[in-house]
C-alpha cells in the first residue's frame, strides 16, 4: 500500500493500462537518482469522470502522464493549459503547480519529432497518419512544424484533412512516403492485428513510424519493411516524452 501522504505521487492515466512503459521506466529513473519518496502509480479508470476521485485519493500527486483514451477528454479537467498543448489540443502531461492548479503540456510533440527527424529524406515531403486520436494530433502539429503535408486516415472520415482506408489507392500510398500508425493496432497482447492499407504499394522511397514499442516490430513495420521501407517504432519517442514529462515537473 503506498503511503499517500508522505511520497510525491507520480502516475498514468489510461483505461487498460497494465501493459504501461512509463511505470517502469519512471520507477527504474527514481531508483538511479535515489529518490526512494518518489512512487508512479497506474492510475487505470474504465471513464474521465472517475479522475476527480483519484485527485481526491492522492493528495500528494505532483505530476501525471496521459494515455490512451483520455488525452483529449482530460482537457476540461484541467486548470489551464500550455500554448502548445492548447495549439495540438491534446495532453499527455499534467504538472501540479505549487498553487495546487492543473496544468495541461504535450510532450509526445518531442518525442515524436525527435526520434523521426533524423530519418526524414528530401523526398519525403508528405505524411499518412493512420488515427485521429491525441497522439495523431501532436504528430500532425509536428509535421506541420517542419513543412510535411499530411492526411489523417480515419474508419469514419468527417473533414477535408481525412481520408478513408478504403480510399488509399496505389497512387496515393506513392505520394504519401511517410506513413505513421498512431492507432493502438498491433500493441501486445493482440500483436496479429495492423492497420488495413494496400502494403504491396510501398517501397524503399517509405518511412513507416509506428508509436507502438511492445512488440518491437508490428506487423504493420514488419509488412513495410518487407517491401523495402524503412521503418521506426515508437519506443524512443516514449522514452523522449517520458524525459520531457520530467522535466515540466521540474520547472
Amino acid at each position: 500500500m503506498i503511503e499517500k501522504e508522505k511520497n510525491k505521487i507520480f502516475g498514468l492515466l489510461g483505461k487498460n493500462i497494465s501493459y504501461s512503459f512509463s511505470r517502469g521506466y519512471f520507477t527504474e529513473k527514481f531508483k538511479e537518482l535515489n529518490l526512494n519518496n518518489y512512487k508512479y502509480v497506474n492510475f487505470d479508470i474504465q471513464k474521465i469522470e472517475d479522475f476527480p476521485s483519484i485527485i481526491e485519493e492522492y493528495k500528494n500527486l505532483k505530476g501525471i502522464n496521459v494515455t490512451i483514451p483520455y488525452k483529449e477528454e482530460i482537457i476540461p479537467f484541467l486548470s489551464k493549459l500550455d500554448k502548445t498543448a492548447k495549439k495540438i489540443g491534446a495532453v499527455n502531461t499534467i504538472k501540479f503547480t505549487k498553487r495546487g492548479n492543473l496544468k495541461g503540456y504535450n510532450s509526445d510533440i518531442v518525442g515524436f519529432e525527435n526520434s523521426i527527424l533524423h530519418l526524414i529524406e528530401k523526398h519525403h515531403k508528405k505524411a499518412l497518419i493512420l488515427g485521429t486520436g491525441g497522439a495523431s494530433k501532436a504528430i500532425a502539429y509536428a509535421l506541420k512544424r517542419n513543412k510535411i503535408k499530411f492526411k489523417f486516415v480515419s474508419r469514419d472520415p468527417s473533414s477535408k484533412k481525412e481520408i478513408s482506408y478504403e480510399s488509399l489507392s496505389k497512387q496515393i500510398i506513392e505520394d504519401y512516403t511517410i506513413i505513421i500508425n498512431s492507432t493502438p493496432l498491433g500493441t501486445s497482447p493482440d500483436i496479429e492485428k495492423y492497420p488495413n492499407i494496400p502494403y504491396q504499394f510501398i517501397s524503399e522511397r517509405h518511412l513507416l513510424f509506428d508509436v507502438i514499442y511492445n512488440p518491437e516490430i508490428t506487423v504493420f513495420l514488419s509488412k513495410g519493411k518487407k517491401q523495402g521501407a524503412k521503418i521506426k517504432n515508437g519506443l524512443e519517442m516514449l522514452e523522449l516524452q517520458a524525459e520531457e514529462s520530467w522535466r515540466i515537473w521540474n520547472i
